[in-house]
């Protein structure tokens, strides 16, 4: 997660940098509308860290059931990035909120 912020953090840098041929204000606005959804998802991922370091790892488990959880939760996480991480990739989603549409979809 901490790795994923400091992507994030590079990428609004390098708009500054960077810009190509379009303005830096814009392009810091893009990005940064786009890196905010990452931050989100990385706040959901820390919490989960951080609950698995204060619950887990002093807990009187044996250490074959702490590693379990561990492996699990990773397990999980990169299960659910590669899984929705595609789907968006397929879809053409940016993460930009301004990409979004006005109305959300309902079954």
């Amino acid at each position: 997660a901490v790795f994923l912020a400091a992507a994030a953090g590079m990428r609004l840098g390098w708009s500054v940098i960077s810009p190509g041929d379009r303005p830096r204000g814009q392009l810091l606005a893009e990005r940064g509308r786009a890196v905010m959804s990452v931050a989100g998802g990385l706040v959901v991922v820390l919490l989960i860290s951080g609950l698995i370091e204060a619950l887990v790892t002093p807990s009187p488990l044996p250490t074959w059931a702490r590693i379990t959880v561990g492996v699990t939760a990773e397990i999980a996480f990169l299960a659910y990035v590669f899984h929705f991480g595609a789907k968006a990739s397929r879809a053409g989603e940016t993460g930009d909120i301004d990409d979004a549409p006005d109305v959300v979809p309902t079954a």
